[in-house]
């Protein structure tokens, strides 16, 4: 059974730095795009970054400059290099990585970056 994890989240201040990881397992399909977003209380779900299987990258103009996204193909894994936090980055951050011709979603970790 294919499983998206995600790990990472937590409390933090504002300026510090947090690393969000997701790993997929249970399959043996090829993994492309992968990518992070997120969701505050009230709003929708919006793309932070994403990179793909060519390790070209994308991040959202809130981000830029201050997080970083990687993989690690042989982990199967995705990260996310959240520095310089600020309070307005608090929300729960999702992991998206297609698996083959499938989109598979993590649960989600909350991040909260407090003033």
């Amino acid at each position: 059974q294919v499983q998206v994890m995600e790990s990472g989240g937590g409390l933090v201040q504002a300026g510090g730095s947090l690393r969000l990881s997701c790993a997929a397992s249970g399959t043996s399909l090829s993994i492309n795009d992968m990518g992070w977003y997120r969701q505050a209380p009230g709003k929708q779900r919006e793309l932070v970054a994403f990179i793909t299987s060519g390790v070209m990258t994308n991040y959202a103009d809130s981000v830029k400059g201050r997080f970083t996204i990687s993989r690690d193909n042989a982990k199967k894994t995705v990260y996310l290099q959240m520095n310089s936090l600020k309070p307005e980055d608090t929300s729960v951050y999702y992991c998206r990585i297609m698996i083959g011709p499938y989109v598979v979603w993590g649960q989600g970790t909350q991040v909260t970056v407090s003033s």
